[in-house]
């Protein structure tokens, strides 16, 4: 496994991160495709034992079960202080005024919450998994400043947002002299490049993390077109994120496929490597419901694709409107 440092920040993960969505009780929250936790522990100690040392996930994940899976985990198969940990907050929690946003006291409420769940006394980057239009970032930001000077969480990230919002809250905080976000987690993937327009070169000159999700488009880069998972029938959030461009992608993934069998590797591989081998991606989160999706995914560290495969890949896509975070 390789180690980069985290942007601008000291801390070392490895280059790839275990996305934590996909382990959970499959019938709480809005995710049914879901791993309970007798299924869950075994991929989560596999991570580990590749090298992988930073997990992400989120408050909101199957209501608060995937915190709970993982952190049991984490206190079973690995030592708190070699694992880089992140949750998020923002997404409802609980109905009614307060249950849901970045309102201070929703940030302190839910950072002691998951805090809880996971079985921890800190974690490692505490996110904004949306941005807020309902209270005022410097609100937001204050409270975020005060959870890390708590001793709550080490560093502080967003995701998801345009990048005039997120230059406005790196600004703001740079102004109040308020801890300020290190890294950024967004969509970025083959079927998927919006990001390159204004995100990707803001966080370059800032010296931003990227931690690309999806960057396997739910899987639709992984298989034929024509071809679907199930996790892909039951995903509503995931059906919102590939339709606008059909011909374009499935030509994309077409030359995926060809790609992988012309060098000997799955799909994944190629996919995945397209993100990683990107300037200024730091750790790509990888979802992994399979024991090969994590096998592939260490693998595609060590795929090198040519300027002439990275060519053919991106020549089919066109524009797409932004998803994923209106």
């Amino acid at each position: 496994m390789e180690y980069v440092k985290f942007g601008k920040t000291g801390l070392d993960v490895s280059r790839l991160c275990l996305g934590c969505m996909t382990y959970g009780v499959p019938d709480r929250g809005n995710h049914s495709w879901t791993l309970n936790e007798e299924q869950s522990r075994p991929l989560i100690k596999q991570a580990l034992e590749l090298g992988i040392n930073f997990l992400d996930t989120a408050n909101a994940y199957s209501d608060g079960t995937s915190e709970e899976i993982v952190g049991r985990a984490i206190k079973d198969f690995a030592k708190r202080d070699e694992i880089v940990l992140a949750t998020k907050v923002f997404m409802r929690m609980r109905p009614g005024p307060n249950g849901a946003g970045l309102s201070r006291k929703a940030i302190f409420v839910e950072i002691d919450n998951s805090l809880r769940r996971l079985g921890t006394d800190y974690v490692d980057l505490y996110q904004i998994h949306r941005w807020d239009n309902g209270t005022p970032i410097e609100e937001t930001l204050e409270a975020l400043h005060d959870v890390v000077k708590s001793g709550k969480a080490r560093y502080i990230g967003a995701s998801s947002m345009y990048a005039w919002q997120f230059s406005k809250a790196l600004y703001t905080s740079r102004m109040n002299g308020w801890t300020e976000f290190v890294s950024m987690q967004d969509h970025v993937n083959l079927l998927n490049r919006e990001e390159e327009r204004e995100m990707l070169p803001l966080c370059a000159d800032q010296n931003i993390a990227v931690m690309p999700w999806s960057p396997l488009a739910r899987g639709r880069l992984t298989r034929a077109w024509d071809e679907a998972s199930e996790r892909q029938k039951t995903d509503e959030f995931g059906k919102t994120l590939y339709v606008q461009a059909a011909e374009a992608d499935r030509q994309i993934v077409n030359q995926v496929a060809a790609i992988a069998k012309a060098r000997g590797v799955s799909q994944a591989q190629v996919a995945l490597a397209w993100v990683a081998q990107k300037p200024g991606i730091t750790a790509p989160i990888i979802g992994a419901s399979k024991p090969h999706h994590l096998t592939d995914a260490a693998a595609a560290l060590s795929l090198k694709l040519t300027p002439d495969e990275i060519v053919t890949l991106e020549a089919p896509y066109v524009p797409h409107h932004v998803v994923g975070f209106q």
